[in-house]
């Protein structure tokens, strides 16, 4: 089992900047990729951004040029650096992370952390 826990989120102007981290624990071992993922009011959850463990990285284009993750093997840590925030960024972010442990495939989630951009 992996527990994740985000932290980070809150209120911010349009043009503004957030960063997110998320704390994982247990099985932390067997992570591979970890990422963010949004879910706006109304709306599916959506990609944000992932990592490996190696650090490649994919991103929603919506977010390219302006959001970067990175992660810190050594602290069982994610974070998303959010820059230029936008209205359309509002959302509730939820971090993930996908596990091997021989021939099980984990799949975790976070409690999710709000984040709200205004004008």
């Amino acid at each position: 089992q992996v527990q994740l826990v985000e932290s980070g989120g809150g209120l911010v102007q349009t043009g503004g900047s957030l960063r997110l981290s998320c704390a994982a624990s247990g099985n932390t071992f067997s992570i591979n990729a970890m990422g963010w993922y949004r879910q706006a009011p109304g709306k599916q959850r959506e990609l944000v951004a992932t990592i490996t463990s190696g650090g490649s990285t994919n991103y929603d284009d919506s977010v390219k040029g302006r959001f970067t993750i990175s992660r810190d093997n050594a602290k069982n840590t994610v974070y998303l650096q959010m820059n230029s925030l936008k209205r359309e960024d509002t959302a509730d972010y939820y971090c993930n992370a996908v596990s091997y442990y021989g021939a099980s495939v984990g799949n975790y989630w976070g409690q999710g952390t709000q984040v709200t951009v205004s004008s």
